[in-house]
């Protein structure tokens, strides 16, 4: 299932929490890869239709709603029903926001397996078989009826309820994923998540992420085309010139249409120049080369030695 006929869906993402195995810490704002958790994981739900966070509201990469459960502190399973107040989908992706690994395709995995089968939810499991219940993808009627269930049984609420009371109760299928499913619970994992992030081949792929979370700029861009274009320049002109001339790519394509394309058609012309600069330059030493074999062979101004000489 491609993104463009994937079915609509919402995101809950569960942003409150007490952090107490990192000291109380505000985890949704550490940085893992140079940008907050949180930030990270609202670009893997950038597909939603809408996008709750149940927590106090703070500055994020896109917009989002905010809300509470009342009171604040009541645990996971009285978040999800404070965020599921504020969405309309047939499906709800609901999220912890201290996943460093989670991406798009992930969700979009999850979503698949939901519209696969007859299941209430499907979610991933993670390195050890565990079920992740939030890393995963639902269909909202089963969850509402389940927590009004919940609530009504006993008359005690959802107040500091376990997410397993939850999940018991619900049909679910899962979906094996040990990088994506990894969170961050202590200062340790913290660690690992960042150490991690250069060593699973996407290095370059997270730091071009974080810094357009910094700039404020949501463009997706070829980056193998402006790598070969800042070799082309590096090659053809000077080592100085890769960096600016792809400065330049990206100020014009800006003063232009400014979006993918014109990054693109501005790389071409500035790569075909690099080249017009190498092809010069190779012909220029080529003419020298030309033209001192000429100079030190015999000639009008370089006569043969005679004998005398």
């Amino acid at each position: 299932m491609t993104a463009t006929d994937r079915p609509p869906y919402d995101a809950i993402v569960l942003a409150g929490g007490a952090a107490r195995r990192l000291g109380g810490a505000d985890k949704p704002a550490v940085r893992v890869g140079g940008r907050p958790l949180l930030d990270r994981v609202l670009a893997a739900c950038a597909g939603a239709r809408r996008t709750v966070v149940v927590a106090a509201p703070r500055p994020t990469s896109r917009p989002v709603h905010w809300t509470r459960e009342e009171p604040p502190g009541g645990g996971p399973v009285a978040a999800l029903d404070a965020g599921l107040r504020h969405i309309t989908a047939d499906r709800a992706v609901v999220l912890s926001a201290d996943l460093p690994f989670l991406e798009e395709a992930t969700v979009g995995r999850l979503l698949a397996a939901l519209h696969t089968t007859a299941a209430d939810g499907a979610l991933l499991t993670d390195a050890d078989g565990r079920d992740q219940p939030l890393v995963a993808a639902y269909r909202t009627t089963a969850l509402r009826h389940t927590l009004a269930a919940l609530a009504g049984d006993g008359g005690t609420g959802l107040t500091g309820l376990p997410l397993r009371r939850l999940t018991a109760a619900l049909n679910l299928t899962r979906v094996p994923d040990p990088l994506a499913s990894f969170d961050c619970d202590t200062w340790d994992d913290i660690a690992d998540a960042r150490a991690r992030i250069r060593e699973h081949g996407h290095v370059l792929d997270e730091w071009i992420s974080a810094v357009k979370d910094e700039l404020g700029i949501d463009l997706d861009v070829d980056i193998r085309l402006l790598l070969d274009l800042a070799r082309d320049a590096a090659h053809g002109v000077d080592r100085p010139a890769a960096p600016l001339t792809t400065f330049l790519v990206g100020y014009a394509a800006a003063q232009g249409k400014g979006g993918p394309e014109a990054v693109a058609e501005a790389a071409h012309k500035a790569a075909a120049l690099a080249l017009r600069w190498a092809e010069e330059a190779d012909a220029a030493t080529d003419g020298a080369a030309t033209d001192g074999a000429a100079t030190d062979g015999p000639g009008p101004g370089n006569p043969a030695p005679g004998p005398g000489r």
